[in-house]
């Protein structure tokens, strides 16, 4: 590991004040002023530097992500908040959330947990704390605790369409149809962020597939689609529906646009796998 900077800056800055305590003179004393001034220029411009390069490491973590997205289940809601509109305040409650908020971003799920427990211990029932440490369980699958998190979001906002996706989501992972079939349909209602009624058309349609209820599961990924063209895991999901409910044609020619939508996309190349495991005379995968 290389040292740390802040080893060299804290010598500097004990420099510094030891000059400042013996100063005696006006012309000491000015001088020491111009050190403290080029010292501060100094650290403001790492922090800048630092700054910078903290969002180029995101974007390193989205290229990751794209590599690396896994296939074998139904993906939770992409974390694509903004960042946290937090101001300072006298308990560092602020702090933790936006620590919380860049650990989310960086896939730290683990990390994120702790720094908005923190939160929440120094500012209960902070909302945006709440909302961001469900993020938080739910990506890292801990997904009774990410449950009453949310459920506490909703007490609070009814209309919070992402928290009520985000427990859809949950209750179709934990099998608990009828109650993910409400919030999804009750984000559907609000209709209040597109992001949310993009999800939960598809997590509805995901829920009807597992019931085998293959007309309805279409009915919903189609809209998926329309809503979202980009969401290419709904072109494999649809594909599957078609093919459950006796339309293998359909369903090869959905997995087709799928792989032609973006060949590099994870699902794209499930598509494609699907596709010609069908031309192959075998059955797609029913989970």
């Amino acid at each position: 590991m290389v040292d740390s900077p802040i080893r060299t800056l804290r010598a500097e800055y004990d420099a510094i004040a030891r000059k400042l305590d013996t100063a005696a003179t006006g012309p000491e004393r000015a001088a020491v002023k111009r050190e403290i001034v080029a010292y501060f220029k100094q650290v403001d411009s790492l922090i800048s530097e630092l700054g910078e390069l903290k969002e180029e490491i995101r974007k390193l973590v989205d290229r990751y992500k794209q590599l690396a997205t896994s296939t074998a289940e139904a993906s939770a809601p992409e974390f694509t908040g903004t960042r946290p509109a937090v101001h300072a305040d006298h308990i560092g409650a602020s702090t933790f959330i936006e620590k919380g908020w860049s650990l989310i971003s960086l896939g730290d799920h683990a990390g994120a947990i702790q720094a908005l427990q923190k939160a929440l211990q120094l500012s209960p029932g902070e909302t945006q704390a709440e909302s961001l440490l469900g993020w938080a369980q739910m990506l890292h699958e801990d997904y009774d605790d990410a449950l009453a998190t949310f459920q506490k979001v909703l007490m609070k906002e009814p209309a919070n369409s992402l928290a009520r996706i985000n427990v859809g989501y949950i209750c179709l992972k934990k099998r608990i149809f009828g109650e993910a079939i409400e919030h999804l349909s009750k984000a559907i209602r609000l209709d209040n962020d597109k992001k949310a009624t993009l999800y939960a058309h598809f997590y509805l349609g995901l829920v009807y597939l597992q019931r085998e209820m293959y007309e309805d599961a279409q009915t919903f990924l189609q809209k998926a689609l329309k809503l979202g063209p980009n969401l290419i895991e709904a072109h494999y999901e649809l594909g599957r529906a078609y093919w459950f409910a006796g339309d293998p044609e359909r369903a090869q020619q959905t997995w087709e646009a799928g792989f032609k939508a973006n060949k590099f996309n994870p699902w794209g190349k499930k598509c494609q796998e699907t596709l010609e495991l069908t031309h192959q005379g075998q059955e797609p995968p029913r989970a």
